[in-house]
């Protein structure tokens, strides 16, 4: 694969008995958009918290760009560093901040940024993802929705090389969930980041991905692109896109029934 930005070989995570990632290897191309998909409790958002170094791997090796995740991390204002954010399922806003002082909370703390450029940078984000009258506004007093647009926002405002997503739209409608899906494909296309995504969106999330791995048992069993996915009709990867399929067709008719 031509120029392989992020680099996961061999990795291992255990807890106890129970085996999590058991020897994932994945080669994700620059500013890309790749998407990781399997059951629920499966380890893809193990996976992220490993490559985001918020839990130590048992074994293997992640790089990005070349080096070794530690040495690529370290020294922010170094001119080698990789810079990347995440964003979290469940948001992990401060609760005690504004809006505009979460989304202003990694300029203040990895940048030299004086206190007037961070806020034409955070006012510029909110803007752009319709957050301005909210700026003020405690998490508390927010729609799930803006609490999502105010965490994608954080993640997004230090524009940068690596952005980790676990489960972006969760618990968003319909048109939400696609706003929010359009807005990474948008930045990425705008800034050049390499997107890594835990999703259980399908097929809406295959939209916007260039890659899909499927993760199964510990391990990446599919790499390739969405239109590769059904090649194999028979396949138990075939049956768990079935099945995801399924239950999104049922969620949306039952929406409808009440309605």
């Amino acid at each position: 694969m031509d120029d392989v930005f992020l680099k996961i070989t061999g990795l291992k995570k255990h807890f106890g008995e129970k085996r999590v990632l058991d020897g994932v290897h994945l080669n994700v191309p620059r500013a890309s958009v790749t998407t990781i998909i399997g059951k629920s409790g499966i380890g893809k958002s193990v996976l992220l918290k490993c490559i985001a170094n918020l839990l130590i791997p048992d074994a293997g090796l992640i790089e990005l760009d070349g080096q070794a995740i530690a040495q690529s991390r370290r020294g922010a204002q170094g001119t080698e560093a990789v810079t990347f954010s995440y964003m979290f399922q469940n948001n992990a806003l401060f609760d005690s901040l504004t809006a505009a002082e979460n989304v202003a909370l990694p300029l203040l703390e990895a940048t030299w940024l004086n206190q007037s450029e961070v806020n034409e940078r955070v006012q510029a984000m909110l803007v752009h993802l319709e957050l301005s009258d909210s700026a003020q506004r405690y998490p508390g007093e927010l729609s799930g929705g803006m609490k999502k647009r105010v965490a994608l926002a954080r993640a997004l405002i230090t524009n940068p090389q690596v952005v980790l997503f676990d489960e972006p739209t969760t618990g968003l409608d319909p048109e939400r969930k696609f706003s929010v899906f359009e807005m990474i494909a948008d930045y990425r296309e705008r800034f050049g980041f390499t997107a890594l995504l835990v999703s259980h969106d399908i097929p809406e999330v295959f939209e916007i991905s260039d890659h899909v791995a499927w993760l199964d048992e510990g391990v990446i069993k599919f790499f390739g692109k969405p239109s590769e996915l059904g090649v194999d009709a028979e396949s138990a990867l075939s049956g768990f896109l079935n099945k995801a399929n399924y239950g999104r067709e049922g969620t949306i008719n039952k929406q409808e029934t009440e309605v």
